[in-house]
C-alpha cells in the first residue's frame, strides 16, 4: 500500500509509540467472530446450568396466568396489576441469564486487545460521508474477506445443521409419543445440544478470523521510512538540536575545567597538541589528580590560563599523552605513572623554592609499555 502524500511504501512495522497512539484513538485489533462465538457458547452453557430452573419457573408462572378468576378477568385494573407483577417476576427469573450474557459480551474484547476506553472513536468523522470512500469500503479487500467469512459461516452452519437434524430425526419424531411435560423437557435438551453444536462450530471461523484481524491491524498501521525518522525526531529529539545542546554542555564543561586550571601544580604539555593539568595537595589528595586536559585549541587555552596564573608548564610528550588517554577529568592518575609524575612534581616544588636558580629538568621519565599508543587501545588502569 503506497502512501498518497509521500509516495513511499509502508514497509516498516509499527513502533510501540505508533501502536500506543492508535490504541488511544480506539484502533485495536478486534474480531467480531470471536465475540459472537464466545457469547453463543456461554449462552448455551448457561442454559444447561440454569435452563431447568428457568423453564420450571416460567411454566409455573404461565399456569398461574391461565387460572384466573372471573372477577379478575372483568376487572381492568386487576389485569394490569397482574401483568405488571408477572413481568417483574419473569424479568427476575431470566436476570441471571441476562447477566451472564452481558458479561460474555465483554469477554471477547478483553481476550483480544484488552480493555480500552476512549471517546476518540465516538467523534464524528465527515470523511465517512464521502461516497467514494464508501464505495471503496464496499468493494475493497476488507469487504471481500467479510463476504468470504459470511459464506463460510453459512456453509458451516448449514452443513452442521443438516447433519444434526438428519441424525436426530428419529428422536424428534419420537417426541409426539411422549407425555407433554417429558416431551417438552426432552425436546428442550435436544435443542440445547443443537444450539451448542452450532456455537462450537463457529470456533473454526474465529480461529481463522483472529490471526487475520491481528495481521490486518498491523498492516494498517505500517509506517514509511520517513514516518520512522519523524517519530525518532519527536521522541529522541531533533539531531541538530541535540548536537547544539551537546555543544553547549561541552562548552560549559570546558569553562568549569578552565576555572580549575589555576589550582593545578603543573601543566604537562606536548608542545603541539596536548595539555594535562595536574594537582596534588598534601593532606587533601591521596594521589595526583587530573583537573583539566585537552587537545589542540583547548590545550592552547589551558596553557594560556596556566601562564596567566603562574602555573608552571612542563614539556613531557610521552607522559602527557599517556595521562590524556588513561585518565578522565577529576580522576587520580594511574599507579603506573606515579613515579614519572612524582619526579615532575618534585622538580616543580624545588623550582618554586629556589626562584631564579638554574635547575636541570628531569629527563628520565620512564613510561611503562602498557601506556604506549593508548589512542589505539581500550584499557582500564588501576588507580
Amino acid at each position: 500500500m503506497a502512501e498518497a502524500d509521500s509516495g513511499q511504501d509502508r514497509t516498516e512495522k509499527p513502533t510501540p509509540k505508533k501502536l500506543a497512539d492508535a490504541r488511544k484513538k480506539g484502533q485495536i485489533a478486534r474480531s467480531r467472530e470471536l465475540n459472537t462465538t464466545l457469547m453463543l457458547i456461554i449462552a448455551a452453557l448457561s442454559f444447561f446450568l440454569i435452563g431447568g430452573y428457568l423453564g420450571n419457573e416460567l411454566r409455573l408462572l404461565m399456569l398461574a396466568d391461565l387460572r384466573l378468576e372471573r372477577e379478575v378477568v372483568l376487572d381492568g385494573n386487576a389485569m394490569l396489576e397482574m401483568l405488571k407483577t408477572n413481568f417483574q417476576q419473569g424479568l427476575l427469573f431470566i436476570a441471571p441469564f441476562l447477566l451472564i450474557t452481558l458479561v460474555s459480551a465483554f469477554l471477547g474484547p478483553l481476550v483480544m486487545g484488552g480493555w480500552n476506553f476512549t471517546l476518540s472513536a465516538a467523534k464524528p468523522k465527515f470523511s465517512k460521508l464521502n461516497p467514494l470512500a464508501g464505495f471503496k469500503r464496499m468493494f475493497g479487500q476488507h469487504a471481500l474477506i467479510e463476504l468470504v467469512k459470511s459464506l463460510a459461516k453459512v456453509g458451516l452452519i448449514g452443513a452442521v445443521g443438516a447433519t444434526l437434524l438428519w441424525g436426530l430425526s428419529d428422536d424428534f419424531l419420537a417426541l409426539s409419543a411422549e407425555p407433554v411435560n417429558q416431551g417438552i423437557i426432552h425436546g428442550g435438551k435436544m435443542m440445547l445440544w443443537v444450539f451448542l453444536a452450532f456455537s462450537t462450530i463457529l470456533l473454526l471461523v474465529a480461529a481463522i478470523d483472529v490471526p487475520w484481524q491481528l495481521y490486518s491491524h498491523q498492516k494498517k498501521l505500517r509506517m514509511t521510512r520517513q514516518e520512522l525518522k519523524d517519530e525518532f525526531k519527536q521522541t529522541d529529539g531533533n539531531p541538530e538540536l541535540k548536537a547544539k545542546v551537546k555543544a553547549m554542555q561541552r562548552e560549559m564543561a570546558q569553562r568549569r575545567m578552565l576555572d580549575d586550571v589555576p589550582t593545578a601544580n603543573v601543566v604537562l604539555i606536548n608542545p603541539t597538541h596536548f595539555s594535562v593539568a595536574i594537582r596534588y595537595r598534601d593532606g587533601e589528595d591521596d594521589s595526583p589528580v587530573v583537573v583539566a586536559k585537552g587537545t589542540d585549541e583547548l590545550a592552547f587555552r589551558i596553557r594560556e590560563v596556566a601562564e596567566q596564573h603562574n602555573v608552571p608548564l612542563f614539556s613531557a610528550p610521552p607522559l602527557t599523552r599517556a595521562l590524556y588517554y588513561s585518565t578522565e577529568i577529576g580522576q587520580h592518575i594511574p599507579t603506573g605513572l606515579f613515579v614519572a609524575v612524582a619526579k615532575v612534581l618534585a622538580y616543580v616544588y624545588r623550582l618554586n623554592d629556589q626562584m631564579g636558580a638554574q635547575m636541570q629538568e628531569p629527563r628520565d621519565l620512564e613510561i611503562p609499555e602498557e601506556f604506549a599508543n593508548l589512542d589505539r587501545k581500550n584499557t582500564r588502569f588501576e588507580r
